[in-house]
């Protein structure tokens, strides 16, 4: 087994036994969205969406399929699941596009079509942007450089869900790797020993968890309104709803 085999099969395991709350973080982005849509002006065209870090879409797909999009791009990092969430969602009556590539190329405009026939000038807009667990491998300043890029690429009136873990206000990086670690350590039985040590070493090497005010206040700068839409039950997992200030 190669190792994304093995950091797959141990995120998979993390998925279906909703270890990080993924069915409530479904629920929740399906609230959200919806919501969003009934305030919409009936007389506003299908809004277009981006996924960044897309992953299989293996809770997402029953949204999407439901969804009154006029365009869809999901997009990964890992090239090799995007068949796999292409497959999830299956047919759906608008178009998609499926990119390989990093969440803040495309937040700078480096990876799609353009609005202005290609002479370079725009990038095009989408009207719902959603990420889920991928914001924080970032760190504080490549988020803020994220947020302020990101601003510029959704329409007015627009929607950016971002899920994702979060630290506690004034926690440490190593505070909450730490508890983090004895969560998994105590809390998630139903996964082997390699895969607890899997999910710990990604930890440890990768994840960079926002502290909560911090990144409020960074948003806010960026020109971004900032709430609340989900608190998980471990003070990690959230959903943040910005909108365009």
């Amino acid at each position: 087994m190669d190792f994304f085999e093995r950091q797959w099969s141990s995120y998979r395991a993390i998925v279906e036994h909703d270890l990080m709350e993924h069915r409530a973080v479904a629920a929740a982005t399906a609230a959200t969205i919806d919501d969003w849509l009934a305030r919409r002006a009936a007389t506003a065209p299908a809004p277009s969406m981006v996924d960044l870090g897309c992953g299989d879409l293996a809770l997402l797909a029953p949204l999407l399929q439901r969804l009154p999009l006029a365009h869809y791009t999901g997009l990964d990092l890992a090239a090799v699941v995007l068949p796999l969430a292409q497959a999830a969602l299956g047919t759906v009556p608008y178009p998609t596009h499926w990119l390989e590539g990093d969440l803040q190329a495309w937040a700078q405009g480096d990876l799609d079509e353009r609005d202005d026939g290609g002479s370079g000038e725009q990038p095009r807009r989408t009207d719902i942007l959603h990420s889920a667990f991928a914001i924080h491998h970032l760190d504080a300043d490549a988020k803020a450089t994220f947020l302020q890029a990101a601003r510029q690429r959704i329409s007015p009136g627009g929607l950016f869900i971002w899920v994702d873990v979060f630290r506690e206000p004034g926690e440490s990086r190593d505070t909450y790797i730490a508890r983090y670690v004895n969560r998994i350590n105590a809390g998630w039985p139903q996964l082997s020993s390699a895969q607890k040590e899997h999910v710990t070493s990604h930890l440890r090497s990768f994840d960079i968890p926002a502290d909560r005010d911090a990144v409020v206040a960074a948003a806010q700068n960026t020109g971004w309104n900032w709430h609340w839409g989900w608190q998980g039950g471990h003070q990690a997992e959230a959903l943040a709803v910005l909108t365009p200030a």
